[in-house]
């Protein structure tokens, strides 16, 4: 799936987990202080101040980052029962 400016950040957070994350080191911080984010990206990052020059790097990144299914291909964690402590 192909992230621009109009995606919701529900479907956005849906698709790309990591964009939690990312978007809390941006300074887009509601996700996970508790209150919802409604709206796009763009609208999103509007609000906190940034320029279409930072919502465009925001989209080319987040479209670097793993969806969903392909974050759990690559999940190289070890569930805590598998541990030999």
């Amino acid at each position: 799936m192909s992230i621009s400016k109009d995606i919701t950040i529900e479907e956005l957070v849906e698709t790309i987990p990591a964009s939690v994350k990312y978007l809390m080191t941006e300074g887009i911080k509601c996700i996970a202080c508790g209150e919802p984010i409604w709206g796009t990206l763009e609208e999103a990052a509007q609000e906190k101040g940034f320029g279409d020059s930072d919502i465009e790097r925001f989209v080319k990144e987040l479209n670097e980052l793993p969806e969903k299914d392909d974050a759990a291909e690559n999940d190289t964690s070890i569930p805590v029962d598998k541990l030999d402590i």
